[in-house]
């Protein structure tokens, strides 16, 4: 007998001698005084058989039979040899006509010692992370796309920072259509003006935050690394540790926050009535507050770990999109349809070829600047949302200046072949000057003789055919 049998046997007994009365024993075994009446009627007929249940060591009714039991293990072994469980099952029910579930095959075969030919790893364990000690120490960011207006205004995404040592939401918040550079660059500009410079950030592996091509330039071979993002730029000019997360568990704080706020976030919106971005990000700025004085927590060292922002750091030219181009012969800078026009400097030089870096800012304005002075301004050209632009337009370190040839240094000899062309050379145009000199004395002697002199360009006629000078 099982331990709950034979303390209904011990309960019983202990009413028959007059120990315990039949509602003091109900009450201890959990029963009703009616079904204790039952079971001590049944253990006066049966003895002790009577507190196990009827059906005890009976075979169910819907259990497979032995004889198919052992065909299912015989096909296993001959014909289906090495056959996973799942596939054996399959072909049970399409060859031998045998309808029987993966799980009642998988038992039938476990209980003959048979095991499974695919071994399932076992799920990972896995650790919750423990917070940073101090605020600052590590951020993390993402974007949410969710119906944050429900059916009332368009599908937007959450752009947002979470400290990772508080839980609080980080001003920079807002909402823009689609996950974007731009969008983590005003967040990243935002948290450095309120907060200051973060010592990490875990991100995942968007296209915005790190590189999913395999495009190589010629420059980019010859280092042995690709260029950043505009973002990861942004973070490696700040001193700021990009960290990937595997996976979507490993961000898991800030997975939590886009869960409550599509629940709360929502609900405020809603009541507002906000239908558009605009009114989305109002309602956002004034929701920031009540979500940190209601879920962000105290860090374990109460000295925040913000770093300082540079005096020589200007945030936004950091924070924006960085391109090199190469100034025009008419003092212009062109970029995807945008000419910028180049004012004379304040020392009388020319910048046509020049490499210059140019910048636009995250209001849609235009920087350009030569070895970091900035040359020239242009209004903002941006229509609807900033993106990076493509093509010929990536990021390029400046060109190196041509190096000067010291003094005393030797000169590279020259190939015989380029000797040969050099001779050549001479030996034509002395024999031009020769012919030459010889016009002229003979023009000397008699005026109607003709005066070699070069063919200069042609011009037209009245006629409309040109001729020459």
């Amino acid at each position: 007998m099982s331990s709950r049998q034979w303390k209904r046997w011990d309960g019983v007994e202990r009413v028959r001698v007059g120990l315990m009365s039949n509602a003091e024993a109900a009450q201890a075994l959990g029963l009703s005084a009616r079904q204790m009446r039952r079971v001590r009627a049944r253990v006066a007929k049966l003895g002790a058989k009577g507190v196990v249940h009827g059906n005890c060591g009976r075979a169910p009714a819907h259990r497979v039979a032995e004889q198919v039991r052992a065909g299912v293990v015989e096909l296993r072994l001959d014909k289906y040899v090495d056959f996973n469980d799942q596939h054996f099952t399959e072909k049970l029910t399409e060859e031998e006509g045998l309808v029987l579930s993966r799980p009642t095959v998988r038992r039938i075969l476990r209980a003959a010692g048979i095991r499974s030919v695919r071994q399932r790893r076992a799920p990972r364990h896995r650790r919750r992370r423990t917070r940073k000690a101090q605020a600052g120490m590590m951020l993390l960011w993402d974007g949410s796309s969710h119906a944050w207006l429900e059916e009332r205004g368009p599908h937007l995404c959450l752009m947002g920072a979470l400290d990772d040592a508080t839980g609080e939401l980080l001003e920079g918040a807002h909402f823009v259509a689609h996950e974007c550079s731009a969008g983590y660059l005003r967040v990243l500009l935002e948290v450095a003006r309120t907060k200051g410079l973060p010592w990490s950030i875990y991100m995942d592996h968007h296209g915005s935050l790190f590189r999913n091509d395999d495009h190589w330039s010629e420059q980019e071979r010859q280092r042995g690394k690709q260029e950043p993002t505009q973002v990861g730029r942004a973070l490696e000019a700040l001193g700021i540790e990009p960290i990937a997360a595997l996976s979507p568990q490993a961000k898991g704080r800030i997975e939590r926050l886009w869960r409550t706020l599509q629940d709360r976030l929502v609900s405020e919106l809603r009541l507002a009535g906000a239908r558009t971005m605009e009114e989305a990000n109002a309602v956002l700025k004034r929701f920031i507050a009540d979500y940190n004085r209601r879920f962000a927590v105290a860090a374990a060292v109460a000295q925040p770990a913000w770093r300082q922002v540079g005096e020589s750091i200007d945030l936004k030219r950091v924070c924006s999109f960085g391109y090199q181009a190469t100034v025009l012969n008419d003092h212009t800078v062109r970029l995807h349809g945008v000419v910028i026009d180049l004012a004379p400097g304040a020392q009388p030089r020319s910048y046509a070829r020049a490499r210059v870096e140019v910048r636009q800012l995250l209001d849609g304005s235009w920087r350009v600047y030569y070895r970091d002075q900035l040359i020239a301004t242009a209004g903002s050209t941006a229509s609807g949302e900033l993106r990076a632009l493509k093509g010929r337009y990536h990021w390029a370190p400046p060109a190196a200046p041509a190096r000067r040839r010291k003094a005393g240094a030797a000169k590279i000899a020259p190939s015989p072949i380029n000797k040969e062309r050099a001779g050549n050379a001479s030996s034509a145009l002395a024999s031009t000057k020769k012919l030459s000199g010889a016009l002229h004395r003979t023009a000397g002697a008699n005026s109607e003789s003709a005066v070699f002199r070069p063919r200069s360009h042609s011009r037209a006629r009245s006629d409309g055919r040109k001729t020459g000078t």
